[in-house]
C-alpha cells in the first residue's frame, strides 16, 4: 500500500515545468509596481523566482540573497521578479521591510503559478527559479535552491548562459 503522503506528492508534482528551450509562458500580473507583463522585459534576462510565502525564514533568506546580489545580476543585464500567492499588500510590506529592489507579483489567482507548473501543497507556490533569455525563451530552471546563496547560484548560471551565447 502506498503511504498517503507519497500519493499526495505524486498528484501535486504531476505536470512538469515548461521545457527549457521553449518560449516562457507569457503572463500579465499584479505586482508591487502595478500591472506587469513578461513581454515588458524583452531584451533583458529575466530571473523569475517562485517562493511559497513572504516573511517565512526560507523565503526571506532567498529574497535577501537576491537583494544583496542585485547589482551583480543587474550588471549581467538581468531583472529579478519574485512570485508568490500572497496578496499585493503582503508583497508590498515584504518588499518594504527587506528593501527589495525588485518587483514581487501577487499571484492570488494562481495563473502565473499554474502557467509555470509550480503549484505546491496548500495553495503555495513551489520554490523554483526560471531564467528566461532576452528573446523570451526559457533557458534554465533552478530546482535545488540554496536560499542563502541564491544570488550566487543565479549569477553562475547567467554567466555560463551568456558565455555560451
Amino acid at each position: 500500500m502506498i503511504p498517503v503522503m507519497l500519493v499526495t506528492a505524486m498528484v501535486v508534482g504531476s505536470g512538469g515545468s515548461p521545457p527549457v528551450g521553449t518560449r516562457a509562458p507569457e503572463f500579465t500580473a499584479t505586482a508591487t509596481s502595478g500591472t506587469i507583463k513578461l513581454s515588458d522585459y524583452r531584451g533583458k534576462w529575466v530571473v523569475l523566482y517562485f517562493y511559497p510565502k513572504s516573511f517565512t525564514p526560507g523565503c526571506t533568506a532567498e529574497a535577501c540573497s537576491l537583494r544583496d546580489g542585485f547589482d551583480s545580476l543587474r550588471n549581467l543585464d538581468a531583472v529579478i521578479i519574485g512570485v508568490s500567492t500572497d496578496d499585493v499588500e503582503t508583497q508590498r510590506l515584504f518588499k518594504e521591510k527587506y528593501q527589495l529592489p525588485f518587483d514581487l507579483i501577487a499571484d492570488t489567482d494562481k495563473k502565473v503559478v499554474e502557467a509555470y507548473h509550480v503549484a505546491g501543497m496548500l495553495g503555495f507556490a513551489k520554490r523554483r527559479t526560471f531564467i528566461i533569455d532576452p528573446s523570451g525563451v526559457l533557458r534554465y530552471i533552478v530546482d535545488d535552491i540554496d536560499t542563502r546563496r541564491h544570488a550566487d547560484q543565479i549569477r553562475s548560471v547567467l554567466q555560463q548562459l551568456r558565455k555560451n551565447g
